[in-house]
């Protein structure tokens, strides 16, 4: 699947389906940390992990930026330190004219206006004035593998990013995710029309009859009961 296909898909989808379909196919559900949000509201991105541990020093960006392919999110492993920006305008410009669609940071940036202007998505764990605060020793593997809170995710991992927070997917599972996820979404939808149209999800659902077998059978869970009509929201 190719970047455009890629970014088509998702546009119809929420992390929040990609994550129900990560359940439904049996794909660990790798979400980063609730801190990690858009530092835009509304932003939306989805693209193959380009990763980038980060050291002190912007370098290791632009060496990124050197094999990125277009469509690559940025993402930046600065241990969730929350005493430093490691992330500004500079490097999200220069990571939009290499052709990268967003920058995700598990740490903070700064430069926040600007960023604004510049339009790229941005994904991070807030805003912080002050830059990086002292250089490290570079790790051998900076540009090979990124950790987002307890998830270490590379080149083969797509990352997605929207108002609910990020998810990584395995990009060989890519496609099967996205499936299950937008028949997730439209059976959600059209649960949501008959909401509205006056027939409650409980009647949908015939939670009536859940409550009475659960009664017969009391380790029936509504995970099973929703699985055996066939009208699983949960998953």
């Amino acid at each position: 699947m190719d970047d455009r296909q890629l970014k088509e898909r998702f546009a119809g989808l929420t992390t929040a389906h990609l994550a129900d379909g990560c359940l439904r196919a049996g794909v660990p559900v790798r979400c980063a940390p609730s801190a990690v949000r858009a530092a835009v509201p509304g932003a939306k991105v989805i693209g193959r992990v380009l990763p980038a541990r980060h050291a002190g020093s912007v370098d290791v960006f632009l060496e990124a930026y050197e094999g990125a392919r277009p469509g690559d999110v940025l993402v930046v492993d600065n241990d969730g330190r929350l005493d430093e920006a490691c992330a500004g305008d500079l490097a999200v410009l220069e990571a939009q004219a290499a052709g990268v669609s967003g920058v995700v940071v598990w740490g903070l940036h700064r430069d926040s206006a600007d960023i604004r202007a510049i339009g790229l998505p941005v994904f991070s764990m807030g805003a912080l004035p002050t830059g990086p605060l002292r250089l490290d020793e570079r790790p051998g593997d900076a540009l090979e593998r990124a950790r987002v809170g307890e998830w270490t995710v590379g080149r083969d991992d797509l990352v997605a990013g929207d108002d609910d927070g990020v998810l990584f997917v395995p990009a060989e599972r890519a496609g099967e995710v996205l499936t299950l996820a937008e028949t997730i979404r439209d059976t959600e939808r059209g649960q949501a029309e008959r909401i509205r149209a006056g027939r409650s999800l409980r009647e949908q659902l015939g939670f009536a009859a859940f409550l009475a077998e659960r009664a017969r059978t009391p380790g029936l869970t509504f995970r099973e009961y929703l699985r055996s009509v066939g009208g699983a929201i949960e998953e």
